[in-house]
């Protein structure tokens, strides 16, 4: 439900509009270094307002630590962190409570928990928890820095055009808001992480990818390129014993198993289900549909946030597997 990982487990809880969203990092080996530092720059990549097409409203996203800590290094024991809601406007809310915003989880949530939901801002369901992710992946980040894994992304379309200026303008014009593409590339994996079949790279990567909430696909290498290629063309021809390929095709997984090469895989990122553009839903109290324009602040693009997000995903996966080989205890220790 809310948790994910076997050694490295994290787990998120809290809501947009809550006092505060937290997560829980569970596994982390005792001795690592930690302070509200680490967190700044992925925190303040992630933020709205920052750059152009995002949402004007801002946190502070200061972490605060409840446990897990001593002196500034953890102890090995679960680590507590919150980060506090204080610019938040639930009155836009409100106002369309009864009218569930297409493509958004309103509808469902309600159904599903009664109305006893909290649908400020989306609740529960909203990308602000995305926030805890990156708090996860700035300890796996560093953990995996140890043996100089590095894992890095980017907004490579929006809108279906390679210029993003242009993507975000096509959207400005529309009055809308837009989708895009975001890449990540992992570099120095060893080789033999991951299991065939369920537990493969893909599967994990894949289930953590979709807890960020605007995720609508994903592909590994060439991904769905591959359906229209020769077999010959597509196989990566092993040049050497460290397992390095003339190729990657297969995005640095055969079989579910880094095979020693870069990972590289990229998420299909929805337009923002808030816009501003008319739309028309079905009014719960009523039984009619009517017509609704969104107010508040929302992302006119939302994959420019992602990147910082999708590294943490990539993070916390590889730092699981990695523990789960014994490849980051030992050091530590």
């Amino acid at each position: 439900m809310n948790s994910f990982g076997r050694l490295f487990s994290v787990q998120i809880f809290g809501e947009s509009h809550g006092e505060s969203v937290g997560l829980v990092v569970d596994g982390c080996p005792a001795g690592l270094q930690l302070s509200v530092a680490d967190f700044i720059m992925d925190t303040e990549r992630r933020k709205g307002g920052v750059q152009k097409g995002t949402t004007p409203r801002k946190e502070d996203d200061l972490p605060i630590f409840k446990s897990g800590l001593f002196n500034g290094k953890t102890t090995g024991a679960p680590i507590t962190i919150l980060f506090e809601n204080n610019n938040t406007r639930s009155g836009d809310y409100e106002k369309q409570r009864a009218v569930p915003r297409p493509g958004h989880a309103d509808f469902t949530a309600h159904i599903k928990y009664g109305g006893y939901e909290d649908f400020r801002g989306g609740g529960h369901f909203s990308g602000r928890l995305t926030v805890c992710l990156v708090a996860a992946g700035v300890i796996a980040k560093k953990l995996l820095a140890i043996q100089n894994i590095q894992a890095t992304a980017m907004v490579s379309s929006i809108g279906g055009e390679k210029d993003l200026e242009k993507g975000l303008q096509k959207a400005i014009d529309a009055k809308d808001s837009v989708g895009g593409i975001v890449e990540c590339r992992v570099t120095n994996l060893p080789i033999g992480l991951g299991e065939h079949f369920f537990d493969s790279v893909e599967s994990l990567i894949s289930h953590a990818a979709f807890a960020i909430p605007a995720v609508r696909g994903i592909e590994f290498g060439t991904g769905f390129m591959a359906a229209n290629m020769f077999g010959v063309d597509h196989n990566d021809a092993i040049e050497q014993a460290s397992g390095i390929t003339s190729t990657n095709h297969a995005g640095g997984v055969v079989g579910g198993i880094t095979n020693g090469n870069e990972l590289i895989f990229r998420i299909a990122i929805k337009p923002t289900s808030s816009t501003p553009k008319e739309q028309s839903s079905w009014n719960w109290n009523t039984n009619q549909i009517e017509n609704f324009s969104i107010k508040g602040r929302h992302d006119l693009c939302i994959a420019l946030r992602v990147p910082v997000v999708l590294e943490a995903i990539a993070a916390i996966v590889v730092t699981d597997l990695m523990l789960l080989e014994q490849k980051i205890a030992r050091i530590l220790s």
